[in-house]
């Protein structure tokens, strides 16, 4: 009798139990491999479906695929808990862990991750003082266990081949630990298991996809040749920039020597490293141009730009996409089109439905230039949910670009830090905080490692000064603005000028504005930009606006923050509302960008009908900023005399950290914790196990207690959580809802997903309510992906549900 792992939707043949272990090892060793870690990661994919081995899966996957329309009870069998049993049987007891006290910590990092690997890692303690990975490989009975194991050892792999990898594995785990890092042992631990669980995750979906396409291999693209071709052809572009009539102006001077600065700075060995050219000096291009020349000398496998927000990424990744003249191996990824975080989808196992098919489509950031955002990245380390966690192991071996860094979440920060220093540290990955305005990053307990000279640019005062193009005016410290007052002040600045841009805070005062405009100055060309309207629509709007601003022809365009950071569009004037000193910074990088004319004004106003109750980081940030420029006021010598210069900056987020000094840690006001403690607090100072041990007046024996799937399941980089949805903008958006509702194959629905990134919206729950109410919501493949209808859009505004409290979160 032969074993089924699964079988295939086409021809029904049969996956056998043996040819899927193999098959996920070799596959998973391939990703630990970077890491040192080959073995680790490969005991997790031999491993992991060891439960397959029994008459009763066999009978269950064969009934699930001759009866699709009766399918066996779900929960009749569990195939996930034996191979973390088995390695909790062989090496956890007592006298194993005497003799080899690695294999037992191996036994748990590596057997949460086979028990999980359906779902999310398990608690190893739960704030319920409950170990549910203990449950699971000690305590749960598995029918014919021992049969199980046997099969394992007669097909699989020899009982003495076995010892002797785990051996492997074990001496791996042995260095890994010993290497040179300022983390905790516990902190180690927790990326360890993350990313052993992220290469079974994709080993197991990219063999199970494999087999159901009949493939043999999928070797993926030749990136050291690509990245060579990239090269050059940047070069050649750099070299043609040289050539234009403007090119000896002092600006596009100092865009060439910093550029060169990013390239010799290319050669220094990985790690964590600032680019902080100022707004407008070519941030993008040079950047780039580091990134290739590091990827081609030190064999680096992915570029991965990270962005605050959802609207610049297709900006950025098309600029990308025109240098280097390639479309196919640049990837946009905006949001999680499909959410799986609550599902646990091991009763599915082995069959072939419309879910399945969307969990095996490739999406594993394996592309060899990717573009994503800030909550995509952050969410790979930290939310629940295989579909995020499955991309980390492609994080390793990368250049890491983060454009905007100082947009960085609050809550976010030490997160972030241990995340960046995980990656520079175990992972070989190149670090670049890439913005005109650093956040203090190393200012907080868990700081970031950066080295001294970490800086890529020479001289860096004295060319923020020469890139000085506008000039702060203070209209906020002694009075307030309406948008009746706002309007009349826009129409004073048109009355001199050509081009205004205004950039508030809340989409409800944006749109009041834009309505009131539109009443005032008919003939003017007049746009409205926010985050409830997709990326396409946003980019057709700013294609229309710079043509105006190309042509120097009138224009208005009234925005919430989406446009400010990294959008390459340059107005005579910019009105922004007080905000944090870096939003400020950001909105003066819109004015008067390339120095197209003399020193322009950017004009900072109190607005009074903006609602942030609910956005408590702009509310801090305005405050702060607010208290410099009465600073100002008083001594024009305060914050280093320019309330944009670098000392200015500095004070501003290091009195933004001090404000939020509970919060840098991610604190859960539920569980009266912070997530850093959740996740990697050692056993000595983890309230958990000292509750453990008064309640039952034994230890923990465990070596790991930390509760890894307690910080997933509260884990937001924003408050609100939001829903994802494929809106009907124009024909691209109509005729990928039409082609979602047809029946495709997993290469289809893995291009389909792709496309759909720019036709996407994110909802909140009263959003997502009222749309059900009114029937403007349908949904596709099982429900498991939402579409607007048509009568729910808009061309003027995108969907038109006022949300004053969620503007600052779903441009995320």
């Amino acid at each position: 009798m032969h074993y089924i792992a699964h079988i295939r939707e086409a021809d029904h043949r049969h996956q056998t139990v043996e040819e899927h272990l193999l098959g996920v090892m070799v596959l998973a060793e391939a990703y630990g491999e970077k890491l040192g870690i080959k073995h680790i990661t490969g005991l997790a994919g031999m491993l992991h479906d060891l439960g397959k081995y029994t008459v009763e899966f066999r009978e269950y996957i064969l009934e699930a695929v001759n009866n699709p329309d009766s399918p066996p009870a779900r929960g009749s069998v569990d195939h996930s808990t034996a191979g973390g049993k088995l390695l909790y049987q062989l090496f956890h007891t007592s006298k194993a862990v005497k003799e080899h006290r690695y294999r037992g910590i191996l036994a748990e990092v590596v057997g949460n991750a086979i028990i999980s690997h359906h779902s999310y890692l398990q608690d190893f303690l739960s704030p319920e003082l409950e170990s549910k990975y203990l449950f699971r490989v000690r305590d749960q009975k598995l029918d014919k266990f021992d049969e199980t194991v046997e099969l394992f050892f007669k097909y699989v792999m020899k009982e003495s081949e076995f010892y002797h990898y785990v051996d492997q594995a074990a001496d791996e785990l042995e260095k890994f630990l010993s290497k040179g890092s300022s983390a905790s042992n516990e902190n180690k631990l927790m990326f360890l298991s993350k990313f052993v669980f992220s290469a079974l995750i994709d080993a197991d979906r990219t063999n199970t996809r494999l087999f159901e396409e009949n493939i043999t291999v999928d070797s993926g693209p030749n990136t050291k040749g690509i990245f060579d071709a990239y090269y050059d052809r940047l070069m050649a572009k750099m070299d043609s920039f040289a050539e234009q009539t403007d090119a000896p102006s002092r600006i596009n001077q100092l865009r060439r020597e910093m550029s060169e600065q990013c390239e010799q700075f290319a050669e220094k060995p990985s790690g964590i490293y600032t680019l902080s050219i100022p707004t407008g000096g070519g941030k993008t291009l040079a950047s780039l141009r580091y990134a290739l020349k590091h990827a081609k000398l030190y064999h680096k496998k992915h570029i991965i730009y990270v962005v605050p927000y959802t609207t610049i990424i297709e900006q950025n990744a098309e600029e990308v996409r025109k240098l280097l003249k390639d479309d196919m191996h640049i990837l946009e990824h905006h949001s999680n089109v499909i959410d799986d975080a609550d599902e646990d989808d091991e009763l599915w196992d082995g069959i072939m439905n419309a879910k399945q098919k969307l969990k095996l489509a490739k999406d594993n950031w394996d592309a060899p230039i990717i573009f994503t955002t800030m909550v995509q990245f952050l969410n790979v380390f930290y939310a629940k949910g295989s579909r995020n966690i499955r991309r980390l192991h492609n994080l390793s071996e990368s250049v890491i670009i983060f454009d905007e860094v100082q947009k960085v979440p609050i809550p976010c920060v030490s997160l972030f830090n241990q995340a960046l220093n995980f990656l520079e540290v175990y992972c070989h990955s190149s670090i670049v905080l890439c913005t005109a305005t650093q956040p203090a990053l190393d200012f907080v307990e868990h700081k970031l490692d950066l080295k001294p000279d970490s800086e890529m640019i020479l001289n860096l005062p004295q060319v923020i000064e020469a890139f000085k193009r506008v000039e702060i005016i203070d209209h906020a410290s002694d009075e307030e603005f309406n948008n009746e007052k706002l309007a009349d002040f826009i129409g004073e600045k048109l009355n001199k000028l050509q081009s205004v841009l205004v950039i508030l805070n809340t989409k409800t005062v944006v749109k009041s504005l834009y309505l009131q405009l539109k009443e005032r100055y008919s003939d003017i060309p007049l746009y409205h930009l926010s985050t409830s309207m997709c990326a396409a629509h946003r980019n057709q709007i700013l294609g229309e606006v710079r043509q105006h601003l190309e042509n120097r022809t009138e224009v208005i365009c009234i925005s919430t923050q989406l446009i400010e950071a990294g959008v390459d569009v340059s107005f005579e004037c910019v009105i922004r509302s007080l905000a944090g000193l870096d939003s400020i910074a950001q909105a003066a990088g819109r004015c008067n960008r390339h120095g197209e004319r003399a020193l322009r004004q950017v004009y900072v106003i109190d607005h009074v009908e903006e609602n942030l109750k609910h956005l408590k980081e702009i509310r801090m940030g305005k405050q702060i900023s607010k208290k410099m420029l009465i600073d100002l006021k008083r001594d024009q010598t305060a914050h280093g005399g320019d309330i944009l210069s670098d000392v200015a900056m500095d004070w501003y987020f290091k009195q933004l950290y001090r404000e939020f000094d509970n919060d840098v840690d991610y604190y859960i006001p539920q569980l009266r914790k912070k997530m850093t403690e959740l996740l990697s607090a050692a056993k000595a100072d983890n309230t958990y196990t000292q509750a453990f041990y008064s309640k039952r007046n034994e230890a923990l024996p465990l070596f790991l207690a930390n509760s890894y799937r307690t910080a997933a399941e509260h884990f937001r980089v924003i408050d609100n959580l939001t829903t994802s949805v494929i809106v009907p903008y124009r024909h691209e958006g109509k005729e990928i809802i039409a082609e979602l509702n047809g029946e495709r194959s997993i290469a289809d629905l893995t291009q389909l997903l792709r496309r759909a990134q720019q036709y996407t919206i994110h909802l909140f729950d009263h959003e997502l309510q009222l749309l059900s109410k009114n029937s403007g919501l349908e949904s596709c493949l099982d429900g498991k992906v939402l579409v607007l209808k048509e009568g729910a859009y808009s061309e003027e505004f995108g969907l038109d549900i006022e949300n004053d409290s969620g503007f600052d979160l779903s441009m995320f």
